[in-house]
């Protein structure tokens, strides 16, 4: 080896030295291809379903408790979109609706509702029925199924959330968190024992052509549910109602809107699935992570205003 080839050698194995000692040293490992390519971790349905359950349950309880114009807002924009998923949902469907009418009654009803409570209520929806069979009537290829999908909205959304609406008007003010509060702790509690007593007894099914899960066990486990919601609420009631406890609704009574109430809010929830199934959908809107649109919380306690409508008509005339 010449002595130029030495000095070569030598000349690089001093720059690989250099160069070693020239490499910046990081606080943390590099990422590997495997790490960087692993997802952010999110939270699990279940956790997200819990999230909103106790952010919504807080909301209604503080409803509940100032009442009056705050309760009457926010049920009218509940309401509004109830109406709106409803209709878009059944739309998807394949089916010419005619809508406005229906609109058209919300914006008039619900400050007559409030004014004049349900008195004008009937009259309006009558009206409101004609015109949209005139609309369909009238059509090129009228057809049956668009004139009943465009009405139904109108009897199961639209006149129960009125009823809803016209909550705010009750008072005392007593009186109106004693009706509010059945309002919704009858198909919320009935509802989740239904849920729990359901899928640990199982047993028959209730409906399995509209909603195969549930259960003739889970159906008794929400009526006992309801029943003691009803009991419940009215024992609150009792309790922090310091005058006007005559006014309150009798034990009797309460009895009875827990049991006619459980009834109502299970079909109100078997009747929302029939509309999901024949829509093809699973959720009305993805509104609430983990519990899909409003009207998917809403169903049950809509069929229950229309018994707490019926209620004040004939028990409180």
């Amino acid at each position: 080896m010449s002595e130029d080839d030495s000095m070569s050698e030598e000349n690089n194995r001093i720059e690989e030295a250099v160069q070693t000692q020239q490499i910046p040293e990081t606080d943390a490992p590099a990422e590997t291809p495997a790490e960087a390519a692993q997802p952010e971790r999110k939270r699990s349905p279940r956790t997200q379903k819990i999230i909103t359950g106790l952010i919504m349950s807080a909301i209604v309880l503080l409803l509940i408790y100032f009442g009056n114009a705050v309760f009457a807002v926010v049920a009218i924009v509940v309401v509004c979109l109830s109406l709106y998923e409803e209709y878009d949902a059944m739309s998807k469907a394949g089916h010419r609706l005619v809508c406005w009418p229906t609109w058209v009654a919300a914006v008039v009803s619900i400050p007559l509702a409030l004014i004049y409570q349900s008195r004008v209520l009937i009259p309006i929806l009558m009206a409101c029925c004609l015109v949209t069979l005139l609309c369909i009537l009238f059509r090129s290829e009228p057809r049956l199924v668009d004139a009943l999908m465009s009405v139904c909205p109108l009897f199961f959304v639209l006149l129960p959330g009125l009823g809803i609406i016209s909550l705010a008007t009750v008072q005392p003010l007593s009186v109106q968190r004693t009706l509010n509060g059945l309002l919704i702790a009858v198909p919320v509690l009935g509802d989740t024992m239904a849920f729990f007593v359901g899928s640990k007894v199982r047993g028959p099914k209730l409906c399995p052509a509209v909603s195969p899960n549930k259960t003739v066990s889970g159906a008794i486990a929400g009526l006992v549910g309801s029943l003691m919601a009803a009991l419940i609420t009215r024992g609150i009631a009792e309790l922090f109602c310091v005058a006007n406890k005559s006014l309150l609704p009798g034990w009797w009574a309460v009895i009875a809107l827990g049991l006619i109430g459980g009834v109502a809010a299970q079909a109100g929830d078997l009747f929302a699935s029939l509309v999901k199934r024949h829509c093809g959908i699973k959720d009305f809107s993805n509104l609430f992570p983990g519990h899909g649109g409003m009207m998917d919380r809403l169903d049950s306690v809509l069929f229950m205003a229309l018994v707490l409508m019926c209620y004040r008509l004939f028990a409180l005339a």
